[in-house]
């Protein structure tokens, strides 16, 4: 037993698998499968073994990068939701300022024009009335001049009819003709009456 063992240790699996090696019985291909375990079942099994420990710390740390990133990813979606809520709230509120702004200047801005409309229309009904008044002053002031130049007209020519008629019946003199044209001067100037006038 010590020799085969002995002569195992020196046998490796491209051994058995060489081509220039002694032909071996029929019988004896059942024991390679033997030797080929009695010298490397050991260290398959440990490879085996390590592997599969290896495998499922792989699926662990896969299963936990996994969770991880599941995590970070809804930490993130929260995160996003709610800063696009706050910025909407931010633009909303923003929008609605505007508009409160908007209508307070429109406001402002109407009653301003209707304030304007009513003073123009307040200027505008002073201007007709004083317009109007000044017209009838004017018209009235002008009748009173013609009526006054009429009733001069007619004073001067019932004098100078009273005064031809008097050259026509008598003589005159160059006083009387002074006194005359003395009158007449005073009556152009509005300066004398006519005896029984004033009554």
């Amino acid at each position: 037993m010590t020799s085969t063992h002995e002569h195992e240790g020196h046998l490796s699996p491209d051994d058995f698998q060489s081509g220039d090696r002694p032909a071996v019985p029929a019988q004896a291909g059942g024991n390679v499968d033997k030797i080929r375990d009695i010298l490397f079942g050991a260290q398959m099994r440990d490879y085996e073994t390590r592997f599969v420990r290896l495998e499922e710390s792989l699926l662990r740390e896969s299963a936990d990068l996994r969770e991880t990133a599941r995590k970070r990813f809804d930490a993130l979606e929260t995160y996003l939701k709610q800063e696009l809520e706050a910025l909407h709230s931010r633009v909303k509120a923003e929008r609605e300022e505007r508009s409160e702004t908007h209508r307070h200047a429109a406001n402002h801005t109407k009653e301003i024009h209707e304030s304007l409309l009513a003073k123009i229309r307040d200027l505008d009904d002073q201007t007709s009335r004083a317009h109007h008044e000044l017209r009838n002053g004017i018209l009235a002031h002008s009748k009173h001049l013609n009526d006054e130049i009429s009733r001069k007209q007619e004073e001067i020519s019932a004098l100078l009819e009273k005064r031809f008629q008097e050259l026509r019946h008598g003589k005159t003199d160059r006083s009387a003709l002074a006194a005359m044209l003395s009158e007449l001067s005073l009556r152009l100037n509005g300066e004398f009456q006519v005896p029984g006038a004033e009554s």
